[in-house]
């Protein structure tokens, strides 16, 4: 009796604990990012959009952070897909990844009612900071340092 009442909990903690380990779908490339890429690690989730200005004066703080070992993945606000992400991310010049599916369900998180907004994610993949408005390389470090403690 009592392994049918646990058999349907552990068969759903088993799911939701392999929620955390699956991929996070392709690039804006066609590549895909795997859950180990970031799982373990603090990076950093930007949402963007090729018509906001201050998205664009970010861009080169966030290859310059990229550029340091910093995990930095982007997402376009607008949902563009293939040749058109493609083109939006060139054009802004980012050199950091961008993701062709947004992960704001799998990360649970709020409808973002302005741009640029950067989330710093925690190595066990949860949210541990919302940052509205434009960013510097320097602040996210500094914000980073702090969240972890050093």
């Amino acid at each position: 009796m009592l392994r049918r009442r646990l058999m349907p909990w552990l068969l759903g903690a088993c799911l939701l604990a392999s929620g955390c380990d699956r991929d996070w779908g392709p690039d804006a490339n066609g590549q895909a990012v795997s859950a180990a890429q970031l799982k373990g690690q603090w990076w950093v989730l930007n949402y963007w959009a090729d018509w906001c200005g201050p998205c664009r004066r970010e861009v080169p703080q966030l290859n310059a952070l990229a550029s340091e070992g910093v995990s930095v993945v982007g997402v376009n606000f607008d949902h563009l897909q293939g040749e058109a992400l493609r083109h939006a991310a060139s054009t802004l010049g980012i050199g950091f990844r961008v993701l062709a599916q947004d992960p704001a369900q799998r990360l649970g998180l709020p409808p973002s009612e302005g741009l640029p907004v950067t989330y710093l994610i925690g190595p066990d993949g949860t949210v541990r900071e919302r940052r509205v408005g434009e960013q510097t390389a320097a602040g996210l470090k500094a914000r980073l340092a702090a969240l972890k403690g050093g």
